[in-house]
């Protein structure tokens, strides 16, 4: 058998015929019931200065409510080199959060390594511009710094999700976990523009906490969406078989 004979083979092939214009119709009929009208999304750029705009804010106005103590006792040179720092990560894990949300988005790195760039900047910059090394009331200034800066990440993320919740998060874990890193520096924000202990040990353990804690309750947040959404699309009787299927 040479190549003519298998195209001859396949000329005479006899094609399926497909279904009826009555099926497309009862198709049509169905799928349109269901279907609502739904707005665009608002351009890429927006979206990433509404939810970076809502962290600054919280931090900015949790700060000005409790006092800017620490940004007052920084130099010159402390306050360019942390909140330097903080703005670019903060940029970035609003870009990671947004695309997170808009399927088919191109993603610079994973959520995970947005988290872990974020640790590693962050402990960097505290390390080199904070010095002193005592452990004054560590654990109960700590708690009450740890307390405050989630506080003030919870809603940060939660005014995040309402300007994001039109999006679709293919993966749930993932843009829990980057909204919760942006969340999380709103929350260490605020507290270095308002805690003026600049103990070594308390920089890297209770405001860096925030950041890792409120990461992982917004991961923990995206997995229980998720987990819920699956339940209400599998069927109560734990029959997985479509209609057609059953017929």
């Amino acid at each position: 058998m040479n190549d003519r004979d298998i195209d001859e083979m396949l000329k005479g092939a006899k094609v399926p015929p497909g279904p009826s214009v009555e099926t497309l119709g009862r198709i049509a009929r169905s799928i349109a019931g269901s279907m609502q009208p739904v707005r665009p999304l608002p351009p890429r750029w927006l979206l990433i200065g509404a939810v970076s705009l809502i962290s600054s804010v919280v931090a900015l106005s949790g700060a000005a409510g409790l006092g800017f103590s620490g940004i007052l006792k920084m130099s010159a040179l402390e306050r360019g080199a942390v909140f330097s720092v903080l703005g670019i990560l903060a940029l970035a894990a609003a870009n990671e959060a947004v695309n997170a949300m808009i399927p088919g988005s191109r993603r610079r790195f994973s959520s995970r390594g947005l988290l872990m760039m974020a640790i590693i900047c962050v402990a960097a910059v505290f390390a080199v511009s904070f010095r002193d090394y005592q452990t004054t009331h560590f654990i109960h200034a700590g708690l009450v710094c740890l307390g405050i800066g989630l506080l003030h990440a919870i809603p940060a993320g939660l005014l995040s999700w309402l300007v994001l919740r039109r999006g679709f998060a293919v993966d749930g874990v993932s843009a829990g976990l980057a909204a919760g890193t942006l969340a999380g520096l709103a929350g260490v924000g605020m507290l270095e523009l308002h805690c003026p202990n600049f103990q070594a040990a308390h920089l890297l353990v209770w405001h860096l906490g925030v950041l890792v804690a409120s990461a992982g309750l917004g991961a923990w947040c995206g997995w229980r969406a998720t987990s819920t959404s699956a339940r209400r699309r599998t069927p109560a009787n734990g029959d997985t078989n479509s209609p057609s299927e059953s017929r």
